[in-house]
């Protein structure tokens, strides 16, 4: 059987590239989703151009047929969920409820922002010398640039693009190597939905040639991007140096604290969800357990039982909880940091094994250690895999502090019946979102996403807050 090619987006043609990436499913690595074109230089160039010469025509755009195009875009994802969960979860390896689940979030997303269309609101105010008025208003920053993870293929996307496109921006788009297929769908769904050519443009390529076009090119007014610290950092160096705006999310060492309140049962089911659903491959991901003396040995002994009822298994079977890591790469990695926690001392007391299922994939048996000195390389960096690390703690009071000794501020959890302490953390935590009985891994789309400290730069992501990145702001004054 011919494996599907799949081409660029570019001016609102579907353009062909001389090499292509061959996209496999991680469950079944014989499974090839199809072959996707890789962008060259110079055709991300013409991406780019294509993009600010279609910008002034967009950003005067009629509200009602910007607005008209998102919902289009909206229904359609929503009516095909199902259909692009499995895509999804071919191709990146988090479960079928869970992929099923993100491509619905991606179709609230954009009808979300195809109502924000119609909401822009500006300020009128006096002035202070009498006879002028004052007018604020925002306008579209001109053409953004949006380079996004391997972890959420769709969603992240959806909530960068579709406010980009919703404010009047015009946007090139340069999607994980690791993850092509949904967008690819996204795009294919956009333009069918009635945008103008130019618009939005997809160049699918390697960062080191399609990402340094974009961060580096004098004609993208902005940068949005979601990966790892370092890329984030040389991205922020280059689009700053350049006068650009930049608006980065990246990595955390989220930490979720039990105390000796707690409920049992909402504290572990709390920590699964957070660190080990979604193969643990998430921003957000609990990967501190800091948990008080009184509660501490429970707290592992029924960590260890559930964690041995999950079915690590092919991420389109019924029954999977979590599916495979997302490729060798990443597994190695994983395994890595499982061999470095073991040799800094801290006791692996679940999983960590290399697993073998009826397909060849790459299967990991979710890892719990125990023992954890929060200066463990464990506790400090991100390995972004269902590895997590159970922190005694002496008291409230010393958790908190275990919780905000970190480079990362991304989001915070807790445990507990006591408002006393859900309010008082609420307010010292060092991070951006902050879960209360909650998994620190599930946010909801009308609201603003982020962090502070090294988890992210710049203006926040999602809800009204993603006007922030996506306009600037103009003060005119008008003598009567």
């Amino acid at each position: 059987m011919r494996t599907q090619l799949f081409k660029n987006y570019i001016g609102g043609q579907w353009v062909s590239a001389e090499s292509v990436s061959t996209n496999r499913n991680p469950s079944n690595i014989k499974d090839i989703i199809g072959d996707f074109g890789q962008a060259d230089l110079e055709q991300a160039k013409t991406a780019i151009q294509s993009a600010r010469d279609a910008f002034p025509a967009w950003a005067m755009f009629s509200m009602q047929e910007r607005s008209n195009i998102l919902a289009r875009a909206s229904a359609e994802i929503l009516a095909r969920k199902d259909e692009l969960g499995r895509l999804l979860a071919r191709e990146e390896g988090k479960t079928l409820p869970e992929a099923i689940g993100e491509v619905a979030r991606a179709g609230q997303i954009f009808g979300f922002f195809a109502g924000e269309v119609l909401r822009m609101a500006g300020e009128k105010l006096p002035s202070v010398r009498p006879g002028v008025d004052i007018e604020i208003t925002r306008e579209p920053l001109g053409v953004i640039g949006i380079i996004t993870p391997w972890n959420f293929p769709i969603a992240i996307p959806a909530w960068k693009i579709a406010p980009a496109l919703a404010y009047g921006n015009t946007v090139v788009f340069k999607p994980a190597e690791l993850v092509p297929a949904s967008a690819w769908t996204l795009v294919d769904i956009l333009a069918r939905a009635g945008l103008p050519a130019g618009v939005l443009n997809l160049v699918m390529g390697r960062g080191s040639v399609v990402g340094e076009a974009i961060v580096s090119s004098q004609d993208v007014d902005g940068v949005s991007f979601t990966g790892s610290v370092v890329t984030g950092q040389a991205i922020a160096a280059k689009v700053v140096a350049r006068m650009g705006k930049v608006q980065l999310e990246m990595g955390g060492k989220n930490p979720l604290v039990v105390t000796d309140d707690a409920d049992l049962d909402v504290a572990v089911e709390c920590a699964i969800q957070g660190s080990y659903f979604s193969t643990g491959q998430r921003c957000t991901a609990s990967s501190r357990l800091i948990v008080t003396p009184g509660i501490h040995d429970r707290f592992v002994q029924a960590m260890q039982e559930r964690l041995a009822a999950l079915n690590v298994d092919d991420a389109l079977a019924a029954g999977t909880d979590i599916g495979p890591v997302v490729d060798q790469n990443q597994l190695e990695t994983d395994l890595s940091y499982i061999n470095i926690g073991v040799e800094e001392g801290a006791r692996l007391v679940y999983g960590g094994e290399r697993l073998q299922r009826q397909h060849d994939g790459f299967y990991l048996s979710p890892a719990l250690f125990v023992d954890v000195d929060n200066r463990m390389r464990i506790a400090r960096e991100e390995i972004f895999g269902p590895v997590a690390a159970v922190i005694r703690a002496t008291d409230y009071e010393h958790a908190l502090e275990l919780a905000n000794d970190t480079c990362f501020g991304l989001c915070a959890g807790i445990v507990t019946t006591s408002l006393k302490l859900a309010t008082h953390f609420k307010r010292h935590a060092q991070a951006g979102m902050v879960m209360v009985n909650l998994a620190t891994a599930g946010v909801d789309y009308h609201v603003p996403f982020g962090g502070r400290k090294g988890s992210s730069y710049g203006p926040r992501e999602q809800g009204r807050y993603a006007a922030e990145f996506y306009t600037t702001v103009k003060t005119a004054y008008v003598n009567a």
